[in-house]
């Protein structure tokens, strides 16, 4: 799957279901995976999930086309009790949920294009955070709700390059943490206890996954590897990062210690699985799918094992984003 700067970018901006799935000349799921790995980049880094801890009444917000665009819907983690969120004609999608399970950021193009939005976890009160002329993707919550961190892409700029910014949680204050010359996004994630954020960047030649302190220092690469590694998503204990690579030849969730050690394939299938997102308990992986057709979302145990279908719907499903009434406390 060979990607180009933009295609993803345009997906989202076309208003239609089919064009929000078809870029980059690929299969259908394969289009499907450009969205959701990149949107707006060069490479493949797909969304990861934001992690809440806990394990009362569990639920995942996720996006889905079953409507006929693009929208945000949420669901029991048993895959009961389905209800949309968002209802607008424009496409609405990488739903994250935020950790006091108060609020979801999201993305849509209802307003020309891509920006970041709040809204209740009922649907109401729908926001724009982010003003601005270039492209804001892949939102994620800091551990205690106060800040976002989401990744811009600039095409009009002469160097167009994506990088990474934070903001608060209102859509004030906001800076840059990357500045490298290569193209540095995916959807940064936040370690549970505040102080890491990972990321993807081409920096050494491909898409390969990195942390930094949350104030942008430190930046250290976890992977090295010929072909893409994305999507790196922390477990709620901030022992370990989930993953996505194609290393074996298909797109596979992947599972690795959280300083790159111990990378370790846990899906082992045939299809293309992507998406990984941690359970609140740290017991379950929920990820998406094509190996019944389409895209759907799954769930597993973090080794791998029983691996279930959660969705139902001839159209695509992804982009799931937990969240549990009881939470408990990263390690530090």
């Amino acid at each position: 799957m060979r990607l180009t700067c933009g295609t993803a970018t345009r997906v989202l901006r076309s208003g239609s279901s089919a064009a929000y799935l078809a870029v980059c000349n690929c299969s259908r799921f394969e289009t499907l995976v450009c969205t959701w790995l990149l949107l707006a980049m060069c490479f493949s880094a797909i969304g990861c999930a934001e992690q809440e801890t806990g394990v009362a009444k569990p639920k995942l917000v996720f996006s889905s086309g079953r409507d006929g665009n693009s929208q945000i819907y949420v669901m029991n983690a048993d895959g009961s009790n389905v209800r949309r969120l968002t209802h607008n004609l424009a496409q609405d999608g990488l739903p994250r949920w935020s950790p006091d399970g108060k609020r979801i950021a999201f993305v849509s193009q209802r307003d020309g294009n891509l920006e970041v939005y709040v809204m209740n976890t009922d649907g109401t009160g729908q926001t724009r955070l982010t003003h601005d002329l270039a492209d804001e993707i892949y939102p994620s919550w800091s551990p205690d709700s106060s800040n976002i961190v989401f990744m811009r892409y600039d095409r009009s700029a002469a160097d167009n390059k994506p990088g990474i910014f934070i903001m608060n949680a209102d859509g004030s204050n906001v800076r840059g943490l990357t500045r490298d010359p290569a193209q540095d996004g995916g959807q940064p994630s936040w370690s549970p206890n505040g102080q890491e954020i990972a990321f993807v960047s081409l920096r050494d030649g491909n898409a390969e996954i990195y942390v930094m302190k949350a104030d942008g220092t430190g930046q250290t690469r976890l992977t090295r590897n010929k072909v893409w590694d994305g999507n790196p998503c922390w477990s709620p204990d901030g022992k370990r990062i989930a993953f996505v690579s194609r290393r074996d030849g298909n797109l596979e969730v992947y599972v690795m210690n959280a300083d790159g050690t111990g990378q370790v394939n846990v899906t082992t299938n045939a299809a293309e699985d992507i998406v990984p997102s941690w359970s609140p308990d740290g017991e379950e992986i929920a990820f998406g799918s094509n190996r019944d057709g389409n895209g759907e979302i799954y769930i597993m145990s973090i080794d791998g094992t029983a691996q279930t279908r959660l969705t139902h719907d001839p159209s695509d499903d992804g982009h799931p984003s937990w969240y549990s009434e009881v939470r408990f406390p990263p390690e530090d």
